[in-house]
């Protein structure tokens, strides 16, 4: 990460933490009745027409000129100081991701405003909109006010919760292209409202989807010797598989190889000529995870070869793990002690869960830190699931830190 001079005149002069929690406070009213909006009205993967419809227009109204993504999804440029974001190349460049796409399940939390479409943000994106959004709302008043020396794009990305993903996309798109800088959110609803999950280096896994197909000859159960038995077969690959696995590669690397559905006939005394496995190979460590494919090919032939079945093996790359930069994760940090308070930041657990975030850290440097959304004493929900409820105050948490790492420039 490069050093960057404090372009924001008299800084020293105004308690810009307060400012900025000041603002984030005002705004939280407002940005709770648009989280529900979203809420409301979940979208699938491409298809967030009306809620980047809905963004556009906020920041529209705020004098901002948000830029549509094709298809789904915008970018919004703030200026540092009222300048021209692109004349402003010797300043810092940072980019605030979000991402606008629901989850295909009926939603069963029992919420006034619980959506009925058979869509749900069980994964809290449209929390991470509304910070994102809030965020945006905020900085524009600081830049006009003369207190932000940064140059700011807010993305709103379609279709993370599919693979391939959206972050590809937008990427293709340009939209890393002079930005030095990429920072986002992720609910956690393990960690109390008022506390930051920060972690230095892999914070997700990468997730593939691997299907291996075996066929042969079937034939009855009572001359197994005559047939290729391929549910014998699949038997091994699903049992030997990740023991092999995690024998080939460090065990430091988080390799998790999980069998998540099998299919294979379906009468009992006859050997089919056709069966199927597929589950997720997860990597905390990146270059387990570029070696894992060839070995995984190389093992499972290795394991099917005594039964002479022929042997498809797909693996369909998905993300790969969320690496956050240690600068990067220090001003994050920084950002939360001056803006969400003193004692917020909270280490947090390694996910194997995969976030497509870690795309744009192939690029540039960054830093996904967990936003805490359960009610102190509460429930513990957890994601993906249909039921998930979020204590709102989270969002004015996360407006603030996400301005502070734009603004503070690593200055309280």
């Amino acid at each position: 990460m490069r050093d960057y001079p404090c372009a924001v005149p008299a800084l020293a002069d105004i308690d810009l933490p307060a400012l900025i929690t000041d603002r984030a406070t005002a705004l939280e009213a407002e940005l709770i009745e648009i989280r529900r909006d979203i809420h409301r009205h979940p979208e699938g993967a491409r298809m967030e027409h009306r809620t980047t419809d809905l963004v556009a227009e906020r920041l529209q109204r705020a004098g901002l000129e948000p830029k549509r993504l094709e298809g789904t999804g915008l970018i919004c440029d703030i200026a540092p100081s009222g300048a021209d974001p692109t004349e402003a190349r010797a300043m810092r460049r940072v980019i605030l991701r979000a991402d606008l796409d629901a989850l295909p399940l009926t939603e069963t939390s029992g919420l006034p405003f619980a959506s009925t479409n058979g869509y749900a943000h069980a994964c809290g994106h449209d929390v991470h909109t509304t910070v994102v959004l809030g965020a945006g709302l905020v900085l524009t008043e600081l830049a006009r006010q003369g207190h932000l020396g940064t140059a700011v794009r807010l993305l709103f990305q379609p279709a993370e919760e599919v693979q391939p993903g959206g972050a590809n996309d937008a990427i293709a798109a340009g939209v890393l292209e002079g930005y030095d800088e990429i920072y986002a959110l992720h609910c956690d609803p393990k960690i109390d409202v008022g506390n930051i999950g920060s972690r230095i280096g892999p914070i997700t896994s990468a997730s593939d989807t691997v299907t291996v197909t075996l066929a042969g000859d079937g034939g009855h159960t009572s001359r197994p010797h005559l047939t290729a038995d391929v549910v014998f077969a699949l038997g091994q690959v699903i049992t030997q598989a990740p023991s092999v696995i995690g024998r080939r590669i460090d065990p430091r690397a988080g390799v998790n190889l999980t069998w998540g559905a099998v299919e294979a006939g379906k009468a009992p005394n006859a050997i089919p000529s056709r069966g199927m496995v597929t589950g997720t190979l997860r990597c905390l460590d990146e270059t387990a995870w570029q070696q894992a494919e060839d070995l995984l090919h190389e093992v499972i032939t290795q394991i099917v070869a005594p039964y002479g079945v022929e042997t498809d093996i797909e693996i369909i790359r998905g993300v790969p793990p969320v690496v956050n930069d240690e600068p990067c994760v220090a001003r994050l940090e920084d950002a939360a002690r001056y803006v969400v308070g003193s004692q917020s930041v909270v280490l947090t657990e390694q996910s194997l869960g995969g976030e497509d975030f870690g795309w744009y850290l192939q690029h540039v440097d960054g830093a996904m830190a967990r936003l805490g959304v359960r009610s102190p004493g509460g429930r513990s929900y957890d994601l993906h699931q249909a039921d998930l409820v979020v204590d709102e105050r989270a969002i004015r948490h996360g407006v603030g830190l996400l301005t502070g790492i734009a603004a503070l420039d690593g200055r309280p």
